[in-house]
């Protein structure tokens, strides 16, 4: 069964955006060794699942070429399937995405019943808060900037429980974030 990771970047306070959706705080740009971990990161990812509002400025992103990425990043950027999460889209705009709409807990596992390599999620708060909540998320790779925001959206859902997790590794990069490998804790 494939793996479905969680990759993002969040305030040592656990936020993934200020309150207004701000992300001017993100330790950038990075070093050529976060570069290095993220490209073994998506090596063996060959679907990218995003929420609908992170998709309309993460797809035209990488369409548009930016010039400060390598090719290689923007080749696969822009050749990996993409599945956007989505109850107001009913057909991609995009090229090289679907669209679901359903039940997302039926859509990740039957994504994950495919076969292939891993699934990555970037982001989207409210789809990161739901595929936690939902038990989904197989491996959360936290880039931790050194910066607290005080509030924000957080990674988390404030749902009255705990999500308990196994550190697998940590690492700290030369322009100060440090990556946590985290696995959830089942029962």
């Amino acid at each position: 069964m494939r793996k479905l990771k969680l990759q993002v970047q969040i305030s040592i306070d656990g936020y993934m955006a200020g309150p207004n959706g701000e992300m001017d705080w993100m330790t950038l740009p990075w070093t050529d060794d976060v570069n290095a971990y993220v490209a073994a990161l998506w090596k063996p990812v060959d679907c990218i699942v995003l929420g609908r509002r992170l998709a309309e400025g993460f797809i035209p992103h990488w369409a548009a070429e930016p010039e400060y990425e390598t090719r290689e990043a923007i080749d696969m950027m822009n050749n990996t399937p993409k599945v956007v999460i989505s109850t107001s889209l009913i057909e991609s705009p995009w090229k090289n995405t679907v669209i679901a709409g359903g039940d997302l807990t039926e859509t990740i596992n039957e994504l994950k019943a495919r076969p292939g390599g891993d699934i990555i999620t970037s982001g989207g708060g409210t789809l990161v808060r739901d595929l936690i909540t939902r038990g989904l998320v197989d491996e959360l790779h936290l880039f931790v900037n050194p910066i607290a925001l005080g509030s924000g959206m957080p990674v988390f859902p404030n749902n009255g429980s705990y999500e308990r997790l196994h550190l697998v590794a940590s690492r700290q990069f030369e322009c100060g974030v440090t990556a946590l490998h985290l696995k959830p804790q089942r029962s």
